[in-house]
């Protein structure tokens, strides 16, 4: 028998009488009986389907600089406090980042991101950044994001006169967990340069990982934050532990409850773009198809920083068979 207080939730969100639903009802869905999950899901996408239609977007990513960072997060390959072999470069030049957009554009990708990794780029980093965001929106229509870490409004300016659409800065999990995850920087520094890009006038695209061993009252925790934040994006990663890191010996989430998380973000955020990213092959596996039935309208294609997707033909070909359009 379907939920009857799921439903309610649901019909209140379809009808356009309440978009937002209570810190409490979140976690009363959250915490919901493994039976109604498939209601949970089934529901996230009658609300994706009233707010995206079938349109989803495909975005992709070049770790743009691979270096040791001083930040301490517990999940990151690149963190100078593990030991995990990851290999390190400085900034790839402009022709390599710039030619990697051009293929992503042609392999069907609508969104492409030079991601870096370290607490701040220097300036000349920032001018080599723009300037290939200029050269590739001379060639292409690609929507071009970026995530840099932390910015001064001077570079969130530079950045968006260059032609960068998207700034992508994740605020990882939820505020009552992050001290288990990051003792380096603290939250709010996080939060404030989220304010600052979206003060420039340039879209955020913030989320987090989900299986940090966060309780799920914390991942309602971080969806609502992303929503008092006015979030343009919410990418939704899953721990996919790695080898040296503090958290390699974490347990993967299931599919099913990788699921439950997606369509939770999609009650909570109903009218946000959710894309899902790193992580899913290995979580989801069977059911990475079922990412779209879940709430989400977005999906990360080709590899990740440290680590491979699967094939972006493969993810097009499942776009294509879904019935859905991939259009940005």
């Amino acid at each position: 028998m379907f939920n009857d207080f799921i439903n309610n939730i649901t019909d209140k969100i379809l009808k356009g009488t309440s978009s937002i639903i209570s810190y409490k009802e979140a976690c009363d869905l959250a915490n919901i009986s493994k039976e109604h999950t498939t209601d949970l899901i089934t529901c996230a996408n009658k609300i994706r389907n009233k707010f995206k239609s079938d349109n989803v977007f495909t975005c992709s990513i070049i770790n743009a600089k691979s270096w040791l960072c001083s930040q301490d997060c517990a999940f990151c390959a690149q963190s100078a406090h593990h030991k995990t072999g990851v290999k390190t470069y400085p900034l790839l030049s402009e022709k390599e980042l710039m030619d990697t957009g051009v293929s992503m554009h042609k392999a069907g990708a609508v969104k492409y991101s030079m991601v870096t990794s370290g607490y701040m780029l220097k300036k000349d980093e920032i001018e080599t950044i723009c300037r290939v965001a200029e050269k590739i929106k001379l060639k292409t229509d690609i929507n071009v994001c970026a995530s840099l870490g932390m910015l001064t409004e001077s570079m969130a300016k530079k950045l968006k006169a260059s032609g960068v659409t998207t700034y992508h800065h994740n605020l990882e999990t939820a505020r009552s967990y992050f001290d288990q995850i990051c003792t380096t920087h603290a939250y709010d520094e996080d939060i404030e340069t989220v304010k600052l890009v979206k003060s420039t006038g340039l879209n955020i695209c913030c989320g987090g990982i989900l299986g940090l061993g966060e309780t799920w009252e914390q991942r309602v925790e971080l969806a609502f934050t992303l929503k008092e934040l006015d979030v343009d994006v919410i990418p939704i990663n899953f721990l996919n532990p790695i080898p040296g890191s503090r958290m390699e010996n974490r347990p993967l989430l299931s599919p099913m409850e990788a699921l439950k998380c997606i369509a939770l973000f999609r009650f909570i955020n109903p009218e946000k773009d959710i894309t899902i990213c790193g992580g899913r092959e290995v979580v989801l596996q069977d059911y990475q198809s079922w990412v779209f039935l879940a709430g989400a309208n977005g999906l990360m294609v080709g590899n990740y920083l440290t680590t491979k997707g699967r094939s972006i033909k493969t993810d097009m070909d499942m776009i294509r068979q879904a019935g859905l359009n991939n259009n940005g």
